[in-house]
């Protein structure tokens, strides 16, 4: 049966208007203008927008659901549950879980267990090592998202430091290249100076001056430098800082660039100021940084040399949290709050509300080449978002669907909340309730 979401204030393609969606199975069939006469034979639902917002679904490009190897603190079913409840209706999953998705046959293998757990539409980028060449190049990228390296540093053992390997798969891949970019050698020589200073229980508020600006810019510049080299599609995770905002440009459109680049929810939110309230709730690689360094995010985003707002949803239990800078885990749980977030973000006036429907939804389904989706287009997947704009409601322990049990926001009040998620036309995530029947799709991608 078609449904029909009616009188919503639809966010779309830089534009807010009053009007309705009519979905025909798992896509769009028509959008009507608020003055259009709506005419529909078949029979269908109907779901009373009226002063609702209407948006298409969120597509977060980096997120970590922990599975499998890691399922202790999250899994494909619970953070998939927790995204939609936040709006997210695809994502793009990495591959330090345990074991590393490395292989075509371990990458497949975390397809299978999303179709069966995955709320959400689902790709899985596969990891680059100093050894794994020729497996990369056997990809399919109409399948796949990208591919996933860890230039400089990591969690766990991809690092790829090799320069052979490093302009192989620069100059011989052809799929997007996705970059996590922070020097490895610049990150010891801090470690060491400040273990000489404060010995080795050294406080969280040092993360950033660890984890400094020139670690980030050492690695990052390296990779547009072997991108601009050799050509190739290069896009940079989790920006973190002014400097680097140099490295990136807003002179073409999004479609047209080689290079693009990404900020997470928690460096537009926080600053380094809020270490001291949230200790290591808010640590995470690449540190949260200056109020100066926010700004320019900030600032990135508005004229686009920032092309996507994402999570990198990483969740860990709290006590894998504890301990000094060099003990407790890096990383956070963001999914089920980053839309409520950013639209805080834009209750005060901090960004429009066109420009942060941009960067979550039309960017990431444009710079990936997404089939179908990221847009409220008749004949588009219906992946789409109901948000109450006037709901006012407080993150709580008993709230909060992460496996984990916790988040940086907990205390926070939102005036901003999901009410209902549709994924490929079927209502997932309906004012707290979840639809268990309906799982994602796999993700497939123009070529």
């Amino acid at each position: 049966m078609m449904q029909l979401i009616k009188n919503a204030t639809i966010v779309n393609e830089g534009r807010i208007f009053i009007g309705s969606v009519l979905i025909d199975g798992e896509r769009i069939k028509a959008v009507f203008e608020e003055n259009q006469a709506i005419e529909i034979k078949e029979s269908y639902t109907e779901i009373d927008a009226r002063g609702m917002l209407l948006i298409p679904g969120i597509i977060d490009d980096q997120v970590h659901f922990r599975e499998p190897g890691l399922t202790h603190k999250g899994d494909i079913y619970s953070e998939s549950r927790a995204a939609v409840a936040g709006g997210i209706t695809s994502y793009f999953e990495m591959p330090n879980t345990k074991p590393q998705a490395t292989t075509i046959e371990l990458l497949e293998d975390k397809y299978s267990i999303a179709s069966e757990k995955s709320f959400a539409n689902y790709s899985f980028l596969m990891g680059v090592t100093n050894d794994n060449i020729d497996v990369l190049k056997s990809v399919n990228p109409r399948n796949v998202a990208g591919l996933k390296m860890f230039m400089g540093s990591s969690t766990g053992n991809m690092l790829v430091d090799n320069q052979n390997t490093l302009n192989r798969v620069f100059s011989e891949v052809p799929l997007l290249i996705v970059t996590h970019c922070e020097d490895e050698a610049t990150i010891q020589a801090n470690i060491q100076y400040y273990k000489s200073l404060l010995g080795e229980e050294i406080p969280v508020k040092y993360h950033p001056l660890i984890r400094n600006a020139e670690a980030c810019y050492r690695s990052s510049s390296f990779a547009v430098e072997l991108a601009t080299k050799y050509n190739s599609r290069l896009h940079v995770f989790h920006l973190s800082t002014e400097k680097e905002m140099s490295l990136f440009t807003n002179d073409k459109p999004l479609k047209d660039k080689r290079i693009t680049s990404e900020v997470c929810v928690h460096h537009l939110w926080f600053n380094d100021t809020d270490y001291e309230r949230y200790g290591n709730r808010i640590k995470w690689n690449p540190a949260i940084k200056a109020e100066s360094d926010r700004q320019a995010l900030i600032e990135a985003v508005k004229n686009n040399k920032i092309d996507v707002i994402a999570t990198d949803h990483a969740p860990h239990l709290l006590s894998e949290k504890e301990g000094s800078c060099l003990k407790a885990a890096s990383g956070g749980p963001l999914v089920q709050h980053s839309l409520s977030a950013m639209l805080q973000l834009v209750k005060q006036g901090v960004f429009s509300i066109e420009k942060v429907i941009e960067k979550m939804c039309h960017a990431p389904a444009d710079l990936f080449r997404i089939e179908k989706r990221g847009y409220i287009r008749p004949g588009y997947y219906a992946d789409l978002v109901l948000v109450d704009t006037n709901k006012l409601w407080t993150v709580t322990p008993e709230n909060i669907l992460y496996k984990c049990g916790w988040s940086p926001f907990e205390g926070t009040t939102f005036d901003t909340e999901v009410q209902k998620t549709w994924v490929n036309g079927n209502l997932v995530y309906d004012d707290g309730k979840f639809n268990e029947n309906v799982r994602g799709q796999r993700l497939l991608f123009e070529i």
